[in-house]
């Protein structure tokens, strides 16, 4: 069983700090050619927790939880490793995160941008359609949010 950490930004071991930001770039810049600042000042934000999956040493998945505002919080930065996915780690931090959204911030609702071919595998988690699909570095985006009221 794949393990799950979640620590902030100056709590990270350096080198796993560099493997999760890695993975990341690896997903959004390189392989889904997206030129844009991955690396956007929320990930030292005070509240901000990076969570991460890691399987035989390696970092298999990643994203980050962020407060929004004083009454929403966020999900961001969903990646997986290549030889990673569909084994499940995505879908475990998941659930993981919204867990730790709850704790952090009770009855508030969760927002997260899904690219749009995305928006059924978040519907999973209780997040639905919050808006108008938009681009993002050419890349189809929704707005989801998982309000209060999903167990």
């Amino acid at each position: 069983m794949p393990e799950i950490h979640r620590a902030r930004v100056s709590e990270v071991d350096p080198v796993t700090l560099y493997r999760i930001l890695w993975l990341r770039v690896s997903v959004f810049v390189v392989e889904q050619q997206a030129a844009y600042p991955e690396l956007d000042g929320r990930d030292i934000e005070p509240d901000a927790e990076l969570m991460w999956s890691v399987q035989d040493g390696a970092v298999a998945a990643t994203l980050r939880v962020l407060r929004d505002d004083v009454s929403a919080m966020r999900i961001g930065r969903v990646a997986t490793a290549e030889w990673a996915r569909g084994q499940g780690h995505a879908a475990r931090l998941m659930d993981a995160a919204v867990e730790r959204c709850r704790e952090q911030a009770p009855g508030a609702p969760i927002h997260l941008d899904a690219q749009l071919h995305l928006e059924d595998w978040y519907g999973r988690f209780g997040f639905v359609r919050a808006g108008a699909p938009y681009q993002e570095d050419g890349i189809p985006h929704i707005p989801m949010v998982r309000e209060t009221s999903v167990l």
